[in-house]
């Protein structure tokens, strides 16, 4: 009903140069409820959501908080004391301030004038108890990982008052016990009668934990209804408006030929990374034309391992072989590149993306040698003709290839990043996350040119948190746990169960390769 609305926006619109972001779109949001905003990348979610934050100002529109019309000229800091609080999907924090300074940063308490440190350490300590994280507040945030940084922002937004909190992807980058400590504060929030609005492409926690939604389909409202009245299926139609089908690979082709062998790699803390994830004597095969998946819970070494490979992160021990070669330990990424080793990074705007530079300079940057003319000159049309080729066949939305990265939505950057690794034509393409933030109608394109490069007899590696997508893409799955890789099972006999198994107790298992 009309009086337990919180939150009602109508007919906002938005336009970036090129692109029009918002078309009258709409949301509504009650109290005390859990609200789903889904969509496709491009479909106008992330704009909506810097609109409501005070981030970005609409061109058109009426938005109601409470009963009262927001001010268009509202900063972020105003939304946020009128109690609208929002984590978005990128970091938003100082990696070389602590946890409990970036919680309270600008909120500090204080005795007699100056920062009380501690009753800033207790307060924080309290927060990240009741969220059931083991962080320590006096680390800095550049000193966790990934997952650990998300749980962080999280924390943050509890330390305030609020009455409608945007939950951006919360949980693309969190192991299965941190979502569901994260379900479970969103329960209690909701009983307390605070909304929250969720943006997430994992659909099944749509179910679980969504009172409500609302679709977006290319800036424009499509639905909005309760979760209960539809399927999973039903959302996917109505956010891509075509049936889409999520079914493990069809065949494999893989072959008897190694073309990346690991013999014990190991690597122990140091005082530069007294947090690093200590990896035991890891050994594995990976052969021509296979995916081989890496499944784990965040912190299993799964990503540190893929690092090594790749030259980004030290290695204590062990030894690398390519193709027969023996291949000590590489130095760096550009040596890796150079060998025929390729990878998608998790962390896409820290690690991947040059976000104020163009699309085509971001996936043809490494290609340049080979895009030149007299080692001098690059070939202008040989570099848009790469770029054209691969932006039909992800799928890349853009509106051209000029446009700054930092303009494309976070999953069609993604797909900028495997299109860059993919143009070098590499003997191993390692993609850690590839679909983070990629909408469930994307995936597919992405897990079939996975398969195509597998096909032509490249070794794939795909780390990914999810297991449906290991499974589904995956001949031969690796599974992690503290440092160590626990078994290898066959992708057409893996179940969630038994990659659960492993992955929580370790427990032993038929290894093959």
């Amino acid at each position: 009903m009309e009086d337990q609305l919180l939150l009602a926006a109508e007919g906002v619109s938005k336009s970036f140069p090129g692109v029009r972001a918002l078309a009258d779109a709409r949301l509504h949001v009650r109290v005390g409820e859990v609200h789903a905003l889904l969509g496709e990348n491009g479909a106008g979610k992330s704009t909506l959501l810097k609109i409501l934050a005070g981030a970005q100002r609409a061109e058109e529109g009426d938005i109601r908080f409470a009963g009262i019309a927001l001010d268009p000229s509202d900063t972020p800091l105003a939304r946020q004391q009128l109690g609208i609080v929002t984590i978005y999907q990128e970091f938003n924090l100082l990696p070389e301030m602590t946890v409990a300074e970036n919680m309270y940063l600008g909120r500090e308490p204080r005795r007699f004038g100056l920062i009380d440190w501690p009753r800033l350490s207790a307060d924080a300590q309290a927060i990240l108890a009741d969220l059931d994280l083991s962080l320590d507040p006096r680390a800095k945030v550049r000193t966790l990982t990934v997952a650990e940084q998300q749980m962080v922002e999280i924390a943050r937004a509890m330390t305030f008052q609020a009455r409608l909190i945007i939950m951006d992807e919360p949980t693309a980058t969190l192991s299965e016990r941190e979502v569901q400590v994260l379900h479970r504060l969103v329960a209690e929030l909701r009983e307390r009668g605070v909304s929250i609005i969720y943006v997430t492409h994992r659909l099944t926690e749509v179910v679980a934990v969504c009172d409500r939604f609302t679709v977006l389909r290319d800036g424009r409202f499509v639905a909005e209804d309760l979760v209960a009245d539809h399927t999973v299926a039903d959302m996917v139609r109505l956010m891509v408006g075509r049936e889409v089908e999520f079914s493990r690979r069809a065949e494999s082709s893989a072959s008897d030929e190694i073309v990346l062998r690991l013999d014990g790699i190991s690597r122990a803390r140091s005082a530069r990374s007294p947090h690093a994830t200590v990896l035991h004597r890891m050994s594995l095969e990976v052969h021509s034309g296979e995916i081989l998946g890496f499944a784990g819970l965040v912190g299993a070494g799964r990503t540190e391992l893929a690092r090594i490979v790749f030259g980004a992160d030290r290695c204590d021990e062990g030894v690398l072989w390519l193709g027969g070669g023996e291949l000590r330990p590489l130095r760096s990424p550009a040596e890796a590149m150079r060998r025929g080793i390729a990878l998608v990074p998790e962390d896409r705007k820290q690690q991947g993306c040059f976000l104020d530079q163009s699309v085509r300079q971001n996936m043809v940057l490494p290609s340049l040698p080979a895009l030149s003319r007299w080692k001098y000159f690059v070939d202008e049309r040989a570099e848009k003709k790469l770029v054209e080729r691969y932006r039909i066949a992800l799928a890349i939305r853009m509106p051209s290839q000029m446009t700054p990265m930092g303009k494309l939505s976070g999953g069609n950057q993604q797909k900028v990043l495997l299109a860059r690794c993919m143009a070098l034509h590499p003997r191993v393409l390692i993609v850690d996350e590839p679909t983070r933030g990629i909408d469930i109608g994307a995936k597919a394109e992405v897990h079939k040119v996975l398969s195509d490069m597998a096909a032509s007899g490249v070794a794939v590696i795909a780390i990914s948190s999810e297991l449906p997508e290991v499974m589904a893409i995956s001949d031969r799955i690796a599974v992690f746990r503290e440092g160590r890789i626990v078994g290898v099972v066959a992708g057409t006999g893996a179940d969630e169960q038994t990659l659960m198994r492993f992955m929580a107790l370790g427990e032993a298992g038929p290894r093959s390769g």
